[in-house]
């Protein structure tokens, strides 16, 4: 297909990665063939409105976990009960911090709470449609204990590396 893969697989057993840009079904296709290629089986959240039969049982398999986005609280305890409770060896988790496919200036931090109560570590991973690029960018995201100072900081470094989703009107980066 032409994609470069770039960046090391994580040892960690538990982790979130965030991914942005967000702006297409095919983030979740492209994002699942990588992590398959790099030896990894992730977890990705995707709304449950999706999970419709027979839809549910290919989406299951690749690792999709149905969140309610009308109950975030709700949504964020059963991920935290469930990489605490995981019993496979490694819970990867995918969290699209944008939360929407659509432009939004003002990210989502469910993943900080996650991050915090389980000590899991977050890296950051793209999909560039620009370059055809996908990947983790090198290190680990320190987390302190103010969210919202975490998050203005990622965005910070995503707007830095000027990445390109399939729909470029759907990402911003300021």
């Amino acid at each position: 297909m032409g994609w470069k893969c770039e960046g090391e697989k994580v040892a960690d057993r538990n982790c979130i990665y965030l991914l942005a840009p967000h702006t297409s079904i095919w983030d979740f296709a492209i994002g699942f063939m990588y992590y398959r290629a790099q030896g990894g089986h992730l977890k990705v959240m995707i709304k449950k409105e999706a999970f419709f039969f027979p839809v549910n049982l290919l989406l299951r398999s690749m690792g999709g976990f149905p969140i309610d986005r009308s109950n975030p609280q709700s949504t964020i305890k059963s991920l935290i009960r469930a990489m605490e409770d995981n019993k496979d060896g490694y819970f990867h988790l995918t969290i699209c911090p944008e939360g929407t496919r659509k432009a939004v200036r003002k990210w989502k931090t469910g993943f900080h709470t996650i991050a915090k109560a389980t000590g899991a570590p977050v890296y950051l991973t793209y999909i560039d449609f620009g370059r055809k690029r996908v990947g983790i960018l090198p290190g680990r995201i320190e987390l302190t204990d103010n969210a919202r100072a975490d998050m203005d900081r990622i965005q910070a470094i995503y707007a830095q590396q000027h990445f390109t989703g399939l729909h470029p009107e759907g990402y911003v980066t300021e």
